[in-house]
């Protein structure tokens, strides 16, 4: 107990060492905080239309101007960033959970097991993200649980070839031979012994993962392919917005800057977990 809360104390110190890190977690929460609070901080419900009220610019009745609808701004903001966390947290559980898994299965086994899920994953790895997420949009439709789950298949495959290498460089070691000796299932060498012991890179790609899903789903609802209306999404806010770009640019750019602040800062601390995890990096080897 003792040599673990040291390896957690000395990972929180290597982890918020650096300001820019400790920055981008805090403003993380604060996006995370903003999405769970979302009714209480919304000043307007975000699918009010006020028809007297249509493209309004800044006001003290409406701080970020109402959209072509007359609905407030920063309250489809607000809500918008609830729909992006959702998708961009589900589709990263799906893809980790299914890609840790065949990662794991082929890494072990090896063989003809290893040969068909390898060949599989590079023909889906041959495919563009965003266009297979298109592609398997238009077949089975829109909305926040669709759109989790096909985004969290089409990121799947960085996951298994992630895991499948995890596997490889342990599979032989001392600790996971003595369980084989002991008489232990296939399974439980895989999620007693491996897993645990190949788990940090996973939870460092899947920080960094959630921010590019983020990304996709804007780009998506964007291109009208993602969450639909009356639904507020940021893609969908600034393709509605970038028509009236000239009239009310804080419709537009809004929506556009709160994706690009969220993805830059969830990335820079998906690097700081990165370098806090890295013994080499934390100067301990």
């Amino acid at each position: 107990m003792k040599g673990s809360s040291e390896s957690v104390e000395k990972f929180l110190r290597a982890l918020f060492s650096r300001k820019i890190v400790v920055f981008c977690g805090a403003v993380v929460i604060l996006f995370i905080i903003t999405a769970f609070f979302a009714p209480y901080i919304a000043p307007y419900d975000p699918d009010y239309a006020d028809f007297a009220a249509f493209l309004e610019g800044p006001s003290k009745t409406h701080l970020l101007g109402t959209d072509s609808y007359g609905r407030d701004v920063l309250s489809r903001i607000v809500y918008g960033t609830r729909v992006s966390l959702i998708i961009g947290v589900l589709a990263v559980i799906i893809a980790c959970v299914i890609g840790t898994f065949f990662g794991m299965v082929a890494g072990y086994f090896g063989g003809i097991v290893d040969d068909i899920i390898t060949r599989l994953t590079e023909a889906v790895r041959a495919i563009p993200q965003v266009v297979l997420a298109m592609a398997l949009t238009a077949v089975f439709g829109s909305g926040i649980r669709n759109l989790a789950v096909i985004l969290g298949i089409s990121s799947m495959a960085g996951y298994i070839r992630m895991m499948r290498g995890q596997v490889l460089s342990i599979k032989e070691s001392d600790y996971v031979m003595a369980a084989k000796l002991q008489g232990n299932s296939n399974f439980q060498i895989m999620f007693r012994h491996i897993l645990p012991n190949s788990i940090s890179p996973i939870i460092v790609m899947m920080t960094q993962q959630v921010g590019s899903t983020i990304l996709s789903e804007a780009g998506l609802s964007f291109l009208g392919l993602g969450i639909s209306a009356p639904t507020a999404s940021w893609g969908s806010m600034v393709s509605e917005g970038r028509v009236f770009l000239l009239q009310n640019p804080v419709f537009a750019l809004t929506p556009g800057i709160c994706v690009a602040v969220l993805v830059i800062c969830l990335n820079m601390f998906g690097d700081g977990i990165r370098d806090a995890l890295d013994p080499r990096l934390r100067g301990e080897l």
